[in-house]
């Protein structure tokens, strides 16, 4: 039988089957394979014997958080407590488009400050963008636009601590009943809430999970961006890049680049160009004998 992975905890598995949901332990051979199931994969088992003896291809994989076959990655952001870092979220949507992965943004605390000019920035770059007053249970048009967003797909929210995110689904989702944390005034971040990733089904199709905050999304070691793939992990530059002056355009600081004029006449925005100058900066320090070296995930 097949079925997806919807829970994994202390090495038990949970599959959503087509008949029914069951749960199994992995048999050593995957192991032996160099296989970690996650929440996501399309796991072969034997209802009979209780083990899962095979994982079908996976489309994408996230190590950290570990998740498979997402579709849509929103990353949730608040307009203060805590402050936004533009920085870390172009690093995390550089990741998702990297990995094939739709990214989407969604603002929280908008009662507290605006996020309009937070949202124009990624509107611009083609991303789609939700302000959402969790304070608001009825949730009103953004939480219909988002839960349409979401129907029939595999989905994931994630976030720095304390950006509402488990509030947020919550309201999205009624009965779900995640747990919730507040800020905490003296560190001036929020306690961790989400202990394990679970993904839920959705009304109408498709799957939802709550993974771990940003601390936990590892986009150093398994997710490593090179500097000549960098650019195609901002969809805002396709518009622009065969038409610098130079073919090798680094699309930092050259003459003639078609990126950098772009930006001059506001058609991307000086946040994204600048994230994308620093991500560069640190890519051009991994050394090309490490390309081979890399681990890129578990059989994708």
């Amino acid at each position: 039988m097949e079925g997806l992975i919807i829970k994994s905890i202390g090495g038990i598995y949970t599959i959503d089957a087509s008949d029914g949901v069951y749960e199994c332990k992995a048999r050593g051979v995957l192991r032996k394979r160099g296989i970690t199931p996650v929440c996501g994969d399309t796991a072969v088992f034997s209802a009979e014997e209780k083990v899962m003896t095979d994982i079908l291809p996976r489309k994408s994989l996230l190590v950290r958080p570990p998740i498979a076959n997402l579709d849509i990655l929103i990353f949730v952001i608040s307009t203060c407590e805590p402050a936004p870092s533009l920085l870390l979220l172009d690093k995390f949507i550089a990741v998702a488009e990297y990995k094939k992965i739709e990214p989407a943004v969604v603002f929280t605390k908008i009662d507290k400050q605006s996020a309009q000019r937070y949202e124009e920035i990624y509107k611009k770059a083609g991303i789609s963008c939700f302000q959402v007053d969790n304070t608001n249970a009825d949730g009103g048009a953004e939480l219909t636009r988002l839960r349409e967003m979401l129907r029939g797909k595999l989905c994931a929210f994630t976030g720095n601590t304390g950006v509402g995110k488990s509030s947020l689904m919550n309201n999205i989702f009624p009965g779900m009943e995640l747990s919730t944390g507040e800020i905490s005034k003296k560190l001036g971040r929020g306690r961790h809430t989400t202990r394990h990733i679970q993904l839920y089904p959705l009304e109408g199709g498709g799957y939802v999970a709550d993974t771990p905050g940003f601390s936990s999304f590892d986009t150093n070691r398994y997710d490593t961006i090179y500097k000549d793939e960098l650019a195609g992990c901002f969809r805002e530059f396709a518009e622009y890049t065969d038409k610098c002056r130079f073919i090798d355009c680094s699309h930092t600081k050259e003459i003639g680049c078609a990126v950098i004029q772009a930006v001059e006449d506001g058609q991307i925005a000086p946040s994204r160009h600048e994230s994308y100058v620093q991500m560069y900066t640190e890519a051009k320090e991994l050394k090309e004998w490490e390309r081979g070296q890399q681990p890129r995930g578990e059989r994708e």
